[in-house]
């Protein structure tokens, strides 16, 4: 398969042609340096709401356990999300304002056409995906995907760890099978037979594992990180200011919460792996372990030129075109999360 027949392959037909139709050419096209430029109100204005993604429930969860204020603003609700091309077709619905993802969904619009921005960025230093492989696979490190069908979401962070992974390992793209998936399509993929290797979050495959590790599955651990971690929004949603006043206002508590979370980590297991995700609390322990310590930088340089080289890595691989990330990032926003937490976690 062709890399760019990818985009219809993921997210499905209607998707490709909504993310390549006039309408959305035209969005990425609209006069977008005003907004970008104006500053940021001090106050959020009565009345205002976002709608918030919220995987698996944890940032109001997150938020009750660590006690925040308020929010300014009205949360018109928060929407149980997390991969990145389900975002990107919220954001196109407007049934979503603000997500948190890593650094390749805002690639992918971009590439689709439609327009939105980097708001807030958090580094992560640590590997927090591994590979997992199929039942009955002997397939021992990365070394051994050559000739293998592997699981590959070009739109989300799974993805990019792949192609750093065999970039890393001197795999070429066609020494390899891509099978063109979205992550939650992985578990079944995995358990079919229809792929010998997909890449999990640390958090995911405890629960792969416990199920098909006696039937010959297993973990293959990687040093490859995926930087960023972050919150975008629509240019639609930034235009508005009193909606980007209130974006601005989310992100302390953002920052704050996940500093909380990683400073309380057994209160985290039990109330959230433990009781919403049904892990023992052995295995909840062993996910917060290997855990990243939050961090937030006061410039986001590092995270620009991270962002650039995995466009360029997409964009060799025939997957999108070249393109200058700088466009991607709201540098109005640029300081606000690192100024919400202690020194010690603003890198």
């Amino acid at each position: 398969m062709h890399r760019r027949a990818f985009l219809t392959s993921v997210f499905g037909a209607s998707a490709a042609v909504a993310g390549l139709s006039g309408c959305a050419q035209g969005d990425a096209a609209a006069d977008t340096r005003g907004a970008a430029t104006k500053p940021l109100a001090a106050e959020v204005p009565a009345g205002t709401s976002l709608k918030i993604a919220s995987y698996l429930n944890q940032q109001q969860l997150q938020f009750r356990l660590a006690k925040l204020p308020k929010l300014p603003f009205r949360v018109a609700g928060w929407v149980n999300i997390g991969a990145g091309p389900d975002v990107i077709n919220a954001f196109r619905a407007q049934s979503l304002d603000l997500a948190n993802n890593a650094g390749i969904p805002p690639i992918q619009a971009h590439y689709q056409g439609f327009a939105a921005k980097i708001v807030a960025i958090g580094i992560t230093r640590r590997p927090n995906y591994l590979f997992a492989t199929r039942p009955g696979s002997d397939i021992r490190a990365v070394a051994d995907f050559k000739g293998r069908k592997l699981a590959f979401s070009q739109g989300q962070a799974q993805g990019v760890v792949l192609l750093r992974a065999l970039k890393k390992a001197g795999l070429a793209y066609d020494e390899v099978k891509l099978v063109p998936l979205t992550s939650n399509q992985f578990f079944t993929a995995l358990q079919s037979g229809q792929v010998d290797v997909a890449p999990l979050a640390v958090n995911q495959a405890p629960a792969y594992l416990q199920q098909y590790e006696s039937k010959g599955a297993r973990a293959i651990p990687t040093d490859v990180v995926d930087l960023l971690n972050l919150l975008w929004a629509p240019q639609s949603v930034l235009n508005d200011p009193a909606k980007a006043a209130a974006i601005a206002a989310y992100i302390p508590q953002w920052a704050k919460g996940q500093v909380w979370q990683y400073e309380h980590p057994d209160v985290w297991n039990e109330e959230f792996y433990v009781k919403t995700q049904n892990l023992t609390l052995a295995q909840a322990r062993g996910i917060s372990a290997l855990a990243n310590k939050p961090l937030f930088p006061p410039s986001w340089d590092e995270a620009t030129k991270w962002e650039q080289e995995t466009a360029d890595l997409l964009a060799d691989g025939g997957f999108v075109k070249k393109f200058d990330v700088s466009s991607l990032f709201d540098h109005r926003f640029e300081s606000i999360a690192a100024k919400a937490v202690p020194e010690e976690y603003r890198r």
